[in-house]
């Protein structure tokens, strides 16, 4: 032992005896917080494996026992740093029910005993402790003798690496990179504000395109998303991407929403750094970053969440709250301030240490509802009687109060598929504080209704005009996501009815209906092109589909349909408020043709959006419309560009005044078979 390092020691030792007013010395190297924070540097003994040092303070553990506690993954988990210095690794867990805890990994041959870690003696059920001389990479689990003499080998609730499946294994990392997205983290505030447009494309990273598209094993990398995703989402126009769950997660077939590393980004496609370039790269193409996230539920495999330490550490002891019957998955337990804690620091790791955008926050259903899938007697009201989880739903205002106070430029949406009142709305107006709603019921009346052939549309124009009676309830994000072309539900274009001209021309017309409808969007990769099966977890997106023009030419509209959102105030300024929407013309029923005005802040951005939801062309067709002389054609879905016919376009549009009082003109039109005009 060097001399330095012995004079450390015995001042330390003269401390604790009271024998000098020497302070103890601090690591020069240690996890940063967003509040001010007292380290705690117990006696060390430098002979033994694991040295008494500790991060929290007794703030720290009050606000952890207390569900106040946002920013968990500064100090528990794996965290290099210098103690004494030396450098090697700080490990904190949570174990409240344990009777020991030890790490092991390769570093100590898996042994269960040679580096036991010290538990608080403030009855936080924290282990902790500093493995000195541990390198970064270093693969590792926690040995819990856990309730009723419980052995389990556990992996790190808070790590941020973890093995690549089916090794199930932490890794001892850490997470600094040199951002270059300053321009972007300093304006997106405009980018992400409900002002703007929001045009979201969903994507499964590891099927999106795979090294050997007949191979689930192979996964491109991090690096090669940054390469070919970024510049596909630009040159299609997208405003934001959608990651479907990233965080680590055991089994392919969750399609990553049976998580159990909720501070990891997964191995399958590279390390943390790598994700944050990508994160990075979208960043600097003026893309923001959608991350799904999963607080409903997490599955039962042994290194993960489940019974931690023996008994129901993270999720409900009562099952007919613990248990989630339709994924055979288990509840987190919202009541207990500890896990509350672990959820919103969870979140708010992927927007402090990966600049993420926001979260669309899965099934939030399942989360509010106590009888969500739960027939009568599966499950007991709460103290008033109803049906609300009350501690769930303080958990998600919570969440969503503390994600806008820190980061006021993000988004939070929710899947939310009920009518519970003010998903979408401020707390202190008592609702549940998320900035966007999925908005399920247009999308299932939107689908039935292009399902049905043209000639039945006219009996049903209530299902296709329904949106705009409950519109104004939510902030609503328009989505046609992955679960709609999965389990039998079939493809976006075999849905669509007719010979294979009708199926496109209709696909084209639902998402011109689609870009033009007030709210955010969302498509799920593939879409865009009208693949022909069903998406496949397994696979990947059919891209040889783009050597037809059929689809090569779909995927184009989808293009120009982005870009026309985007360049169109009127499509995104008033998207959820009540100036932004006007129905024009609905009393066509038997024509199928439906007319609406979309309105920005200055009237001359106005467009009028015409619908015409048959194969009959309209010659010499009228509408109405207040306050202008002159409006020119800007999209037509009948393009030949698009794959349409061509034949029929509006170059000279004739308006002429009706009622001078009303400033009301008659504009003469030919519409198009299944087509959509925009006129401005």
């Amino acid at each position: 032992m060097s001399e330095d390092k012995k004079k450390s020691i015995k001042k330390i030792k003269e401390k604790k005896n009271g024998t000098t007013e020497a302070a103890a010395p601090k690591p020069k190297k240690k996890p940063s917080g967003n509040h001010k924070r007292y380290e705690d540097i117990h006696f060390v003994d430098s002979t033994k494996p694991v040295w008494n040092y500790s991060l929290f303070s007794d703030e720290d553990i009050h606000n952890f026992q207390n569900g106040t506690h946002y920013s968990l993954y500064n100090f528990f988990g794996a965290h290099q740093c210098e103690v004494l210095g030396v450098q090697g690794f700080y490990f904190a867990v949570w174990a409240p029910n344990a009777s020991y805890v030890s790490v092991k990994g390769n570093f100590n041959d898996w042994n269960n005993d040679t580096h036991p870690l010290y538990v608080r003696l403030d009855h936080s059920g924290i282990w902790e402790g500093f493995v000195p001389h541990l390198a970064k990479g270093e693969i590792y689990k926690y040995r819990i003798h856990g309730y009723k003499g419980a052995i389990l080998d556990k992996g790190d609730p808070y790590a941020n690496f973890w093995e690549k499946r089916p090794n199930t294994a932490s890794i001892a990392w850490e997470l600094s990179y040199q951002w270059q997205d300053h321009e972007w983290m300093k304006n997106r505030g405009k980018h992400n504000s409900l002002e703007a447009p929001w045009s979201v494309y969903e994507v499964h990273l590891a099927s999106w395109m795979r090294p050997d598209k007949y191979d689930e094993e192979t996964y491109n990398s991090y690096d090669f998303f940054r390469e070919k995703l970024v510049g596909y989402v630009k040159e299609m126009g997208f405003t934001h991407i959608e990651l479907m769950p990233i965080m680590e997660h055991p089994f392919d077939g969750s399609w990553g929403y049976q998580g159990t590393g909720y501070f990891a980004s997964t191995s399958r496609y590279g390390d943390p750094q790598q994700c944050m370039a990508m994160i990075d790269a979208f960043h600097q193409e003026g893309i923001g970053v959608i991350l799904d996230w999963v607080p409903s539920h997490f599955p039962y495999d042994a290194h993960g969440l489940y019974m931690f330490d023996g008994t129901n550490t993270y999720e409900y002891a009562d099952m007919r709250k613990g248990f989630h019957p339709d994924w055979n998955s288990y509840i987190f337990n919202y009541k207990r301030g500890e896990v509350k804690s672990f959820l919103i620091s969870s979140a708010r790791f992927w927007m402090d240490k990966f600049h993420a955008d926001g979260i669309r926050v899965d099934a939030v259903s399942s989360m509010l509802k106590l009888n969500y899938s739960r027939k009568k007697g599966q499950w007991e009201p709460n103290e008033y009687g109803g049906d609300g989880n009350l501690e769930a739903i303080a958990f998600i205002k919570d969440l969503n109060e503390t994600l806008f106070r820190d980061f006021p430029d993000i988004q939070t949406i929710a899947e939310e598929a009920t009518d519970w009142p003010g998903v979408s709305k401020p707390t202190y107006a008592g609702g549940l504080g998320f900035g966007m709603k999925w908005m399920m019921g247009w999308m299932h009346d939107t689908l039935d209704f292009f399902k049905l052939d043209p000639i039945h549309r006219q009996y049903h124009q209530d299902k296709f005009s329904f949106s705009m009676v409950y519109y104004y309830d939510e902030n609503f994000m328009l989505p046609l996501s992955h679960d709609e072309v999965v389990h039998g539900k079939s493809p976006m274009l075999f849905k669509m009815p007719g010979d294979e001209w009708r199926k496109l021309a209709n696909l084209r017309l639902m998402y011109t209906y689609m870009f033009t409808h007030p709210g955010g969007k969302l498509l799920f990769m593939g879409d865009e092109f009208g693949a022909t099966e069903e998406w496949n977890y397994k696979g990947e997106l059919q891209w040889h589909l783009l050597q037809y023009d059929a689809h090569k030419l779909l995927r184009d509209c989808v293009r120009d349909l982005n870009w026309l959102l985007r360049n169109e105030p009127a499509l995104y300024e008033n998207q959820f408020n009540i100036y932004g929407f006007e129905w024009v013309d609905l009393n066509h029923r038997q024509e199928s043709v439906a007319v609406y005005r979309r309105k920005g802040k200055k009237a001359k951005e106005d467009v009028l959006v015409i619908l015409n939801l048959t194969p009959e062309v309209r010659m010499n067709w009228k509408v109405y419309a207040y306050g202008k002389t002159d409006w020119k054609e800007i999209f037509n879905s009948d393009a030949k560009k698009y794959w349409g016919t061509g034949n029929y376009h509006n170059d000279e549009i004739g308006a002429h005044l009706v009622d001078k009082k009303e400033k009301m003109y008659e504009i003469n039109l030919t519409l198009p078979p299944l087509g959509a005009l925009v006129l401005k």
